[in-house]
C-alpha cells in the first residue's frame, strides 16, 4: 500500500496521532495538517484519500471540502463532532464520500477507508475532460459540470449530472440501483434506492428525443441501467 497516500486534516493533535498510527500500521503513507489552510496547501494530485475534520481553524472544513472538490474527485471522508442530520446531509451534498462522527473507533475508521478505496478500485472510475456519445449529440464537460445536447446546454441538477457521469464514464456497464447510489453518492442511504428511477425519468425528459424509447439511458430489466451510444473514449 506504499502508493496509497492519505491526508489527515485535523486540529486535535491526539486524534491526529492516533489515526496516523493506525493508518501507518495498515501500510498507508500519511501526511497531516492542523488547520484548513495547511490542509489545502498540502493537497496534491498524489493523495489517494482525505480525512477531513469540519471544525478547523483558519479555513472551515466545509470550505476545504468545497475547494478540494472543485479541483479533484479524490475520496473524502468527513470526521467531525457535528452530529446533527443537517450537518451530515450538508457534508454529503458538498461532495463527501462518507461521514463518521466523533467519538469514533479507529478500527471502524480504517474499515471505512478500506471500503471507500475498494469502491474506487472496483469501478475503476475513469477521468476525462469531455465525454461524447458516438453520434456526437450529447456531450458532458466534466471539468465544468456542463451538459449539452446538439450544442445547446441542458440544465441538469447536481444529482442528475452525477448520475449521468457515472453511467457515461463506464460505457456498456450495467449498474444496479445500489451501485449507482454507491458510486454516485458514496454513501448508503436506503431512501435513495427507488429515487434513482425518478432521477432517471427526469433525465430522460431532458436528454432523450423520445423518453419512452430512450437511446442514451437504457433500462436493463431486472438488473438496472446502462448508457447507450457511448463509445470507450481515451481517458486521461
Amino acid at each position: 500500500m506504499a502508493d496509497v497516500i492519505i491526508e489527515i486534516i485535523e486540529d486535535e493533535e491526539n486524534i491526529l496521532n492516533i489515526v496516523r498510527s493506525y493508518l501507518e500500521k495498515e501500510g498507508y503513507k500519511v501526511i497531516s495538517a492542523k488547520d484548513g489552510k495547511e490542509g489545502l496547501d498540502n493537497f496534491n494530485e498524489d493523495i489517494s484519500l482525505v480525512l477531513l475534520d469540519l471544525m478547523l481553524p483558519k479555513i472551515s472544513g466545509e470550505e476545504v471540502l468545497k475547494k478540494i472538490r472543485s479541483i479533484s474527485e479524490v475520496p473524502i471522508i468527513v470526521v467531525t463532532a457535528k452530529v446533527e442530520e443537517d450537518d451530515i446531509i450538508g457534508g454529503l451534498k458538498l461532495g463527501a464520500d462518507d461521514y463518521i462522527t466523533k467519538p469514533f473507533s479507529p478500527k471502524e475508521l480504517v474499515e471505512r477507508i478500506k471500503a471507500v478505496l475498494r469502491r474506487i478500485k472496483k469501478f475503476n472510475i475513469p477521468r476525462a475532460s469531455v465525454i461524447k456519445t458516438s453520434d456526437g449529440r450529447l456531450e458532458m464537460d466534466l471539468d465544468n459540470n456542463r451538459f449539452f445536447k446538439d450544442g445547446i446546454e441542458i440544465n441538469l441538477t447536481k444529482n442528475e449530472f452525477l448520475i449521468m457521469k457515472t453511467l457515461f464514464s463506464n460505457p456498456n456497464k450495467i449498474f444496479t440501483r445500489e451501485e449507482i447510489i454507491e458510486l454516485t453518492f458514496g454513501y448508503d442511504y436506503e431512501a435513495f434506492d427507488r429515487a434513482i428511477d425518478t432521477h432517471i425519468k427526469n433525465i430522460r425528459q431532458k436528454v432523450e428525443d423520445n423518453p419512452k424509447n430512450p437511446q442514451y439511458i437504457k433500462t436493463i430489466y431486472g438488473m438496472g441501467y446502462k448508457s447507450g451510444g457511448v463509445e470507450d473514449v481515451p481517458f486521461k
